[in-house]
């Protein structure tokens, strides 16, 4: 179900109202009983986190851990693995 905000037109009373979209819209402010208007509202936000997650989307704690896990090696062992080819070359190099 939407949430609705509404203006009135003679004191200027905002607030939010919480129904369904067949309900019946309120017409008279609960403060003066003025005319309502219906304000356009802006929708809910979409906002992304990461590469491709949405901030609503939940992950358990074990996988957020192993996610983290699998990045740090992952970085270290291309960085370990390029570092004794270049020691190895330079060591064959020496040796001719």
């Amino acid at each position: 179900m939407p949430t609705y905000e509404y203006e009135c037109a003679r004191c200027g009373h905002t607030f939010e109202k919480f129904h369904s979209i067949s309900a019946t819209p309120p017409k008279r402010c609960p403060e003066c009983r003025g005319k309502l208007n219906r304000k356009i509202g802006t929708g809910a936000g979409l906002l992304f986190k990461g590469s491709g997650f949405y901030i609503t989307d939940y992950r358990s704690e074990g996988y957020k851990k192993a996610s983290k896990a699998e990045a740090n090696s992952g970085s270290s062992s291309t960085s370990s693995s390029s570092t004794p080819a270049k020691k190895e070359t330079k060591a064959a190099a020496s040796s001719k």
